[in-house]
């Protein structure tokens, strides 16, 4: 598990990152305010980032790599680079497209059965009114 903690310009968020038998789940938590040590510890220790990963609806596999040993020195180059560069993998913002699209897929067909029921009332009063009409009761 990777927790990423970045300011998007308005609001702190953590992005949680889990890799699981090949594939990358992603969660977002807004902080609101820069979150302190003890906020984030908080927020990793009350199994808070894994309630977020199992909410994940949906996942991109990852290609298997092989895990060769790396030099230490290279190792410790590499985890400073990633720490100064902090900010999200392309795996990580291909999974939060899909669930965007995910959402918007649900939120689209809610909205459309919604309009149909509305449609299908209005319909219903329409005819009643011409029923009403037709017998003389307007």
């Amino acid at each position: 598990m990777k927790l990423t903690v970045l300011f998007n310009g308005q609001f702190w968020e953590g992005v949680v990152e889990f890799d699981q038998e090949g594939y990358l789940k992603v969660g977002r938590h807004l902080f609101g305010a820069e979150p302190s040590d003890v906020e984030v510890l908080e927020f990793v220790l009350n199994n808070s980032a894994s309630e977020l990963i199992d909410q994940a609806h949906s996942a991109v596999t990852l290609s298997p790599t092989e895990s060769k040993s790396i030099n230490p020195k290279r190792r410790s180059r590499q985890v400073s680079k990633e720490m100064a560069v902090r900010g999200l993998s392309t795996m990580a913002q291909i999974a939060f497209q899909k669930e965007f699209e995910h959402r918007k897929q649900d939120v689209k067909r809610q909205s459309k059965a919604e309009a149909e029921a509305k449609q299908a009332e209005k319909r219903l009063l329409m005819r009643q009114k011409a029923k009403a009409r037709h017998r003389g009761k307007a």
